[in-house]
């Protein structure tokens, strides 16, 4: 006689996860307390280890002059991939948005890759990301770069970004601006910024849970930054497993080389932020602060901008805006070296040069007395 028929309140033997109830009613199995906290346990293991996996899966080969595939300038964790690899086979870092990265150059038209060039051996990785800012640079390293540390690193500041209020993000009235997951989601306050409570939290989730860095990771060097549903609606016919190629793209120039000298327009009133009120410029600040606490030897590029595109009155104001920079650097003791400003043929637009207007600056920072002792103090284990 079976067990139904003897009138046991519960079958013995479970058909997969239900039970029966003493009435016949089927109910969903529920689980125990133990075997809630094993499958939280493999949960974990499978988001700890699953990102440490692809690691040694995907193919990674940086190699000399690479740098951060356009396409994938907000893939943070390849960044933290690559700034891993390049902390353990580099002397020193360049740091930076655009300018550092090249816009309109090659791999081998960098600003790294002449200082490489003129110092006769591999010692400056290109660690540049398209389109970042201060305030998100500050956001890039504290989260994404925990490597950087007991190294040199040469830390672009790009005068563009408080030119003017709206590239200071002091703005009220909203508009889309690069890398807006790097930026504090909380304080300080970004006014431009009027993401959800919802989608702040999210990002802040992010920062620190490396599974979901790599599934963010998928979804943009595979996938056209698109989640899953929409992209088979796109690709119908397409095997979303073959999509995976385990290959990063080349980091290739977003757009064509640029002529010599097309940054020669009409002149222009760039309306100067205040360094006191600057958000940029106090994001800036404490990246220097937060690499120096890492143990990093800090020199700051701060320029060159293309003062050919400016009014004389305009230019009047840029000086006293420098003036006030090197104040602060030479009051903070952090090494620095701001360059004239280059041939107007070097230039494509206000802040970027051309592939010989690179090469005219790394031969300057090199000559430049305040670098060479920092690099000389690096290399004899001195502290900054």
């Amino acid at each position: 006689m079976s067990n139904i028929e003897q009138g046991t309140p519960k079958l013995e033997i479970r058909d997969s996860i239900l039970d029966i109830r003493p009435d016949g009613v089927r109910m969903p199995y529920s689980l125990s307390l133990s075997e809630w906290l094993i499958a939280g346990l493999l949960a974990a293991a499978l988001f700890v280890l699953v990102p440490k996996f692809w690691s040694g899966l995907e193919r990674f080969e940086p190699g000399p002059d690479y740098r951060l595939p356009y396409q994938l300038s907000s893939d943070y964790w390849l960044f933290n991939r690559y700034c891993r690899w390049a902390c353990s086979d580099y002397e020193a870092l360049v740091v930076g948005d655009s300018v550092v990265w090249g816009h309109y150059v090659s791999q081998d038209g960098t600003l790294s890759h002449y200082l490489n060039e003129l110092a006769g051996q591999e010692q400056f990785a290109n660690l540049g990301v398209d389109g970042i800012h201060p305030i998100a640079l500050e956001g890039l390293l504290r989260y994404y770069a925990r490597d950087i540390s007991g190294k040199t690193v040469l830390l672009h500041f790009n005068p563009l970004w408080i030119s003017s209020q709206k590239h200071d993000l002091q703005s009220d009235k909203e508009f889309q601006f690069n890398h807006p997951k790097l930026v504090p989601q909380f304080l300080p306050r970004i006014p431009c910024y009027k993401a959800s409570y919802s989608e702040r939290i999210g990002t802040v989730v992010q920062r620190h849970v490396a599974f979901l860095g790599w599934a963010s990771h998928l979804k943009q060097a595979y996938f056209d930054n698109l989640d899953m549903p929409r992209w088979t609606l796109e690709h119908p016919y397409a095997n979303p497993l073959k999509a995976i190629t385990l290959e990063i793209p080349l980091a290739l120039p977003p757009v064509d080389r640029a002529a010599p000298g097309t940054g020669l327009g009409a002149k222009r009133e760039f309306q100067w932020v205040e360094l006191e009120t600057s958000l940029q410029w106090q994001s800036f600040r404490r990246s220097i602060a937060l690499l120096r606490a890492r143990g990093n030897m800090v020199f700051v590029l701060a320029g060159p901008f293309n003062e050919h595109m400016m009014t004389d009155e305009n230019i009047k104001a840029y000086r006293k805006m420098q003036d006030e920079i090197k104040l602060w650097l030479h009051q903070n003791n952090v090494a620095y070296f701001m360059p004239d400003v280059l041939p107007s043929r070097l230039y494509v637009d206000a802040s970027h040069p051309i592939g010989e207007g690179y090469a005219m600056l790394a031969k300057q920072i090199l000559e430049d007395h305040s670098f060479k002792t920092v690099f000389s103090l690096r290399r004899n284990g001195d502290a900054p």
